[in-house]
Parts: structure tokens; sequence; C-alpha cells
């Protein structure tokens, strides 16, 4: 059973995996630096200075003006980090999907070695009973 796990090993395509590697790392890092970071900051002490200045009406208008400008920040982090991980997944399923075919083609050939060996074992054990006689 190890046999056969070691061939298996042996077929991956390990120069492609460890090529692709840094790019996977390199998505993964910045997909959860993007996820990671803390919700975006207020609007600041300045513009509440100034937004005591107005009309009841005034401010709020422009608390509603200040609070949809976070919300499409947010939906934009969001949207850039929903792409980070389409590509990040776009990756690993790319990689994941050679190493199955090289795993299916591995198993196919332990297939065809296993019959040959078997054919091989009867050609002999025939040829030696033909001698014997």
């Amino acid at each position: 059973m190890a046999i056969g796990w070691l061939t298996v090993l042996q077929s991956v395509p390990w120069t492609d995996v460890v090529r692709n590697a840094p790019k996977v790392a390199a998505g993964a890092k910045k997909l959860w630096n993007a996820v990671g970071k803390g919700p975006p900051s207020g609007s600041g002490t300045a513009q509440q200075g100034a937004q005591a200045a107005l009309s009841p009406e005034a401010q709020a208008h422009f608390a509603l003006a200040a609070r949809v400008q976070e919300l499409e920040t947010a939906t934009a982090d969001l949207q850039s980090q929903m792409v980070a991980s389409s590509e990040l997944i776009k990756a690993l399923a790319e990689q994941n999907t050679q190493l199955i075919l090289r795993i299916e083609t591995q198993r196919i050939r332990l297939w065809i070695v296993g019959a040959l060996a078997v054919a091989s074992l009867v050609a002999v054990a025939t040829t030696a009973l033909v001698l014997v006689r």
C-alpha cells in the first residue's frame, strides 16, 4: 500500500505545484489582509464640528450622506475581496484538477502493471508446467 502512495507522490507535478505555490500564498495573504482589517474609520472630528453648526435637517442629510459613502466604500472592499477569493479558488481548483488527473493516470498504470504481472505469472507457470512434462 505504501508503494502505491509513493508512486502517486512521485508522479505529482511537483514543479507545477512549487511554481504556483507563491501565487497561491500571495493570494491567500492578500485575501487574509483584506478580510482581517477592521471596519473603516469614522468621518472624523472636523466633519462633526462642521456638522454641529448646521440645522437638524442638514445634520441628518449630512449623516446620511456620510453613511452612504461608508457603505459604498465597504461594498467596494467586499467586491475586491470577492475577486481575490475567486482568483485564489481558481488557482487551487486548477492545481487540484492537475493532481487528480495525475492520480487517475497512475491508477490506470497500476491496473495495467498488475494485469501484466498476472499474465507474466501465468506464462511462467504454463512454461514451467510444459517443461516439467
